[in-house]
């Protein structure tokens, strides 16, 4: 059933059906009530448009992913998940968008061609022109990770400092005097990409409050790029006896390098990080870990909507440090 024949069974014109479905111009209350009585009548629904006009919102979010030609982590595919659900939950739709490389032209319809009521942004740099160009077109936004200079911002983050740090303590407790950083991949560093930054920080800041030996590698966000990273760590640093990694996507080619090698862990080299729970229980022997929280996107759903609701309101953020998870990955260092 569409307007025209709503128009039709009403006695009245198509525009002025959707004049009194949107609010955009007075209809008299007669002829408002006669056109209702036909919706009521005929169980029509009006399509989303038209709901968008009547509200004046399109009850659609933004999602702006990383580039499709480059693979998800199953960290990022988490927060993707739970972003869609969080919607769903509240009625909202989400349209997925990537940005970087060829795709700034997807990016730019999303900000700037009023598709969406909201944006939520992914894979934030420590300096992100995505986020500038945001603030400049005043759509209501939030990041999942933070910037540099995050105080004008909602954002909702891991504290990736403080967990490989603890990661570092915790080693360093049980012995170990040469620790190595494996990290995410050389291009992500090298673009500033803040959970990699902040994790070497942590890492850096740890190796010296601690006055040990650290060494940081990057690596590529997958198996093979593991396996690669673990034969060059202990060809090239053999006293290394742990490692703490935010590269969960890797931890299946670390593993199967360690195997290899004959490698046991803990006994020879112990490990910890932060990863995506199952990531972590999935290892062998299972992670010590900072399980990643799986509400993230959850939380970047709420924040968006006050922001919505509220925009202006003092900007809110959440920095999550979840407890490490003790698992059997960890033991006393071999040279101890």
């Amino acid at each position: 059933m569409n307007i025209g024949e709503i128009a039709r069974r009403a006695g009245v014109s198509r525009s002025t059906v959707s004049y009194a479905l949107s609010g955009k111009r007075v209809v008299s209350e007669e002829t408002r009530q006669r056109i209702q009585a036909v919706i009521d009548e005929l169980d029509y629904r009006p399509n989303a448009a038209a709901r968008a006009l009547k509200e004046g919102r399109t009850r659609t979010l933004g999602l702006v992913i990383p580039p499709a030609s480059l693979r998800l982590t199953d960290m990022q595919l988490g927060f993707v998940a739970s972003v869609v659900e969080a919607a769903a939950r509240v009625d909202l739709d989400v349209l997925l968008s990537p940005s970087g490389g060829d795709h700034d032209r997807s990016f730019e319809r999303i900000v700037s061609g009023r598709r969406v009521d909201g944006v939520i942004l992914m894979e934030i740099r420590l300096e992100d022109e995505r986020v500038t160009r945001l603030q400049q077109t005043g759509l209501p936004f939030v990041t999942i990770g933070h910037t540099a200079h995050p105080h004008g911002t909602c954002w909702v983050d891991v504290d990736y400092a403080t967990l490989i740090a603890r990661c570092v303590h915790h080693l360093a407790d049980l012995g170990h005097r040469h620790i190595a950083l494996i990290n995410r991949s050389a291009e992500l560093v090298a673009a500033g990409y803040g959970p990699a930054q902040r994790a070497l920080t942590g890492f850096t800041e740890a190796i010296a409050q601690r006055g040990l030996t650290g060494v940081d590698l990057c690596c590529a966000d997958d198996a093979p790029g593991g396996e690669a990273c673990l034969e060059r760590l202990r060809d090239e640093h053999p006293d290394v006896t742990a490692i703490a990694t935010i590269n969960e996507a890797a931890l299946p080619g670390i593993q199967r390098a360690l195997e290899r090698a004959g490698v046991v862990v803990p006994r020879d080299m112990s490990i910890a990080g932060v990863a995506a729970r199952h990531w972590a229980e999935d290892f062998r022997p299972p992670l010590t870990a900072a399980d990643v929280p799986t509400e993230m996107g959850n939380h970047a759903v709420d924040l968006l909507l006050e922001r919505i609701a509220t925009p202006d309101a003092p900007p809110r953020h959440l920095l999550l440090t979840p407890p490490i998870s003790l698992r059997a990955s960890t033991g006393p260092s071999p040279t101890r």
